[in-house]
């Protein structure tokens, strides 16, 4: 082979590796990203999450609560908050639903994703309870009211005086069959 043919193959080896490794690093940044807003906040991705430790109501103000929800294009269901806003004291406990209705003919679980807005007072929102904490199924053209329970923080800052809560809903139901498959095929072997 000629100096010409082999220096042209080593530059194409080189690129064709240098494309994996640029693709494998597009998949890496996903988590990393993942990771970076839990730890920052930041995309509203930094939720407080379980029981709270009680705190004295902030009478002197309140803070307006804004619900909203999106569906992907892949997602049939019909998802809307019960309420699309609400006026709260910081440091009072409050509750909300969503409303989730599969019109379709197939049983489906979906997973909601969060997202507080304006970030930076993601970190003073706690939800105690959510159902974006676990995987909703429902059965084909039934519906149902998911509930969330939060508190905003008193030490949210004052320039802060409403809050945008989203949820986007994912169909997962593809992912809930192969992990059902998995656990009985784990279930089988171990009998």
């Amino acid at each position: 082979m000629s100096d010409s043919k082999q220096a042209n193959t080593r530059v194409a080896m080189r690129l064709g590796i240098t494309a994996v490794l640029m693709f494998g690093f597009g998949f890496a940044l996903v988590p990393l990203y993942e990771v970076f807003c839990d730890i920052t906040g930041l995309n509203g991705k930094n939720f407080g999450r379980g029981e709270t430790v009680a705190v004295e109501i902030d009478r002197s103000r309140t803070v307006k609560v804004q619900f909203v929800s999106t569906n992907p294009e892949t997602m049939p269901w019909d998802f809307k908050p019960v309420e699309r806003s609400m006026r709260i004291f910081p440091g009072e406990t409050q509750q909300t639903a969503y409303l989730a209705m599969n019109p379709t003919t197939e049983w489906m679980v979906a997973q909601a994703v969060p997202s507080v807005s304006p970030s930076e007072a993601a970190q003073y929102l706690t939800k105690i309870n959510c159902f974006c904490f676990e995987r909703q199924p429902l059965d084909a053209g039934a519906s149902q009211e998911m509930p969330m329970v939060f508190v905003v923080s008193p030490e949210l800052p004052a320039h802060i005086s409403t809050i945008t809560v989203s949820y986007a809903l994912y169909d997962i139901t593809d992912a809930e069959r192969v992990a059902s498959q998995e656990k009985t095929k784990t279930g089988s072997q171990l009998l």
